[in-house]
């Protein structure tokens, strides 16, 4: 295919609209790209194992394929100018035979780092980034030589865990030799459990030439090691503790030469130190909110770093909640059978957006949707919210947050 008809500008850099864009996976994440992309006037193909996933109901076409598949990938480049991924489990030998023929954003190097949470961590040590105290678990002997202030800490595989899987609490080494082993003894780290205030999150993006916006500093409220909510209020989060974490966060995007949409959450201590958790290389849960609040959503951002076009800086325009909607939500009660939630009612109070993720079946623990709700100020965007949750039998947690 010409360049032409891929929209590659005659620098090489500026992918234009009316070109195609790739995003391996085809789960939510790839679904809210795909519509930022289109609004912006390009085509999109996602490539994705499951025929039925929410990006490809939404994209222009979709290739159904392992995301290994060779001819998949092949075909994949044959359609688009580049290509970006949506979750981070893509397989990094993938994206880097992907990068030799066709521009990706992120580099498939970042997408290693942050597949492994020894190397996220080792990464993290060298260029000076904080994090909690921790220790490589991968063998018996290591696990004997477990240091034993390390104690109360969280055990985490070092690969494939998300959102509270692949993590147990131990309190002492009887329990981490437990707890390992009902991991099946995989690699894994041990973390120090900290004095936790609070948890933060920085979605940036960093373009072609270097250049970093950020969205407004997000405050996060998980539940199970599931985020439930995000909150960006005005007075949510002290000023240098926002500093702290941008600065890590561009850090961070800088020591892996990173191009495309990044995430970094952090934990806040008691002392007011912020120490850094992990980062994802793509949009995240915690930003969900930019589409209805900022005049540039981190989606669309995703858009501009993948196809080379100017960065400006998103400006908060709404304060705003976001609430997760998890598949919980359609059993409530204890009932066996699904019954969707009350959204009439939740989408009579003032600010509420909805957006559901096309999923066909609701599932408890699934990522089903979200609700952004906004206002014309922190306190009427929390009272709306916590309304909105009350009447979903979503956790209302946050009702302190602006005391």
């Amino acid at each position: 295919m010409s360049d032409a008809l891929l929209g590659q500008a005659q620098d090489g850099k500026t992918i234009l609209p009316g070109a195609s864009l790739g995003v391996m996976g085809g789960g939510q994440l790839g679904r809210m790209f795909v519509h930022a992309a289109q609004a912006m006037g390009y085509h999109t193909v996602v490539l994705d194992p499951d025929a039925q996933g929410p990006a490809g109901q939404a994209s222009d076409a979709q290739i159904v394929a392992a995301y290994d598949d060779a001819q998949g990938l092949a075909d994949l480049t044959q359609r688009v100018a580049a290509i970006t991924t949506e979750f981070e489990n893509v397989p990094a030998q993938a994206f880097e035979a992907l990068s030799q023929n066709t521009r990706v954003a992120p580099p498939a190097a970042a997408i290693a780092i942050a597949q492994d949470r020894v190397a996220e961590k080792q990464h993290f040590q060298r260029h000076g980034v904080p994090v909690a105290p921790f220790a490589v678990v991968d063998s018996a002997d290591s696990l004997q030589q477990v240091a034993a202030d390390l104690f109360p800490g969280i055990l985490k595989t070092s690969r494939l865990g998300y959102d509270g899987k692949g993590q147990v609490q131990v309190a002492n080494l009887q329990e981490l030799q437990q707890a390992w082993e009902s991991l099946k003894q995989v690699p894994c780290v041990l973390e120090k459990r900290m004095e936790l205030d609070f948890e933060v999150s920085v979605v940036l993006a960093r373009g072609l030439d270097g250049s970093v916006v950020n969205l407004p500093v997000q405050r996060n409220i998980h539940h199970n090691g599931i985020l439930a909510t995000t909150l960006v209020l005005p007075g949510a989060i002290d000023a240098d503790v926002q500093e702290q974490a941008v600065h890590v966060a561009k850090s961070i995007a800088a020591a892996t030469h990173y191009v495309g949409v990044l995430c970094v959450e952090f934990f806040v201590l008691k002392n007011g130190q912020v120490i850094a958790n992990e980062m994802a290389p793509r949009p995240h849960n915690s930003g969900h909110y930019s589409i209805d609040a900022c005049d540039v959503s981190q989606f669309e951002l995703q858009v501009r770093t993948l196809a080379g076009l100017p960065l400006l800086q998103p400006r908060l325009h709404s304060p705003a909640i976001m609430l997760n909607i998890l598949g919980d939500l359609w059993f409530k009660d204890g009932q066996a059978t699904a019954v969707a939630p009350d959204w009439a009612a939740a989408l009579a109070h003032p600010g509420v957006h909805l957006h559901l993720y096309g999923k066909h079946e609701a599932r408890k623990g699934r990522k089903m949707g979200h609700i952004t709700i906004t206002g014309p100020n922190a306190e009427a965007a929390l009272g709306n919210a916590l309304k909105v949750a009350g009447l979903l039998g979503l956790p209302q947690d946050f009702s302190h947050i602006l005391a």
